[in-house]
């Protein structure tokens, strides 16, 4: 045994991963996956039949969940393909900054003030004029591979 003490760096997170796999055959119109590093929506899945070298191939059309653009992959249906770990959570708008921030209100009363106000335009018309209307906001927050963007609203009704 060695005299030597160990010591262990300590990471903020438990280690999980940011995707999982799943078999290529088994992806799903409506499900997610990983193409280019971009975490997706599949919009339409087509599967070819085997060819002469034996594999099935899925052919995906996705779009990216943060940035909306189109994206393809082609995989052989008996591969693994990284599936994303998606999660949506809910939060209380607090206030909206002038630097294109938000603060929001989480479950336990702590404040969350790392998110930027969302790109699509229509949504950041919506949020901040109920905001400016002194309205009671519940953001939809979505979070997926180390990214997060704000994805939804919900009125709570007037203060």
């Amino acid at each position: 045994m060695s005299d030597e003490e160990h010591h262990f760096e300590a990471k903020g997170d438990a280690g999980a991963s940011k995707t999982y796999p799943q078999q290529a055959g088994t992806i799903r119109k409506g499900g997610h996956i990983v193409i280019k590093a971009r975490p997706c929506k599949v919009v339409e899945v087509s599967t070819s039949k085997t060819g002469k070298h034996g594999h099935a191939k899925c052919h995906f059309v996705a779009i990216d969940i943060f940035n909306g653009k189109k994206l393809e992959d082609i995989v052989p249906s008996s591969h693994n393909c990284d599936v994303p770990h998606v999660n949506r959570t809910d939060y209380q708008l607090i206030d909206i900054a002038e630097d294109g921030f938000v603060s929001l209100l989480t479950d336990s009363g702590q404040t969350k003030d790392d998110l930027k106000l969302p790109t699509d335009e229509a949504l950041l018309k919506q949020m901040k004029d109920a905001f400016a209307e002194g309205k009671d906001l519940i953001v939809s927050v979505m979070s997926a591979m180390g990214e997060e963007q704000i994805c939804g609203l919900k009125d709570l009704g007037n203060k």
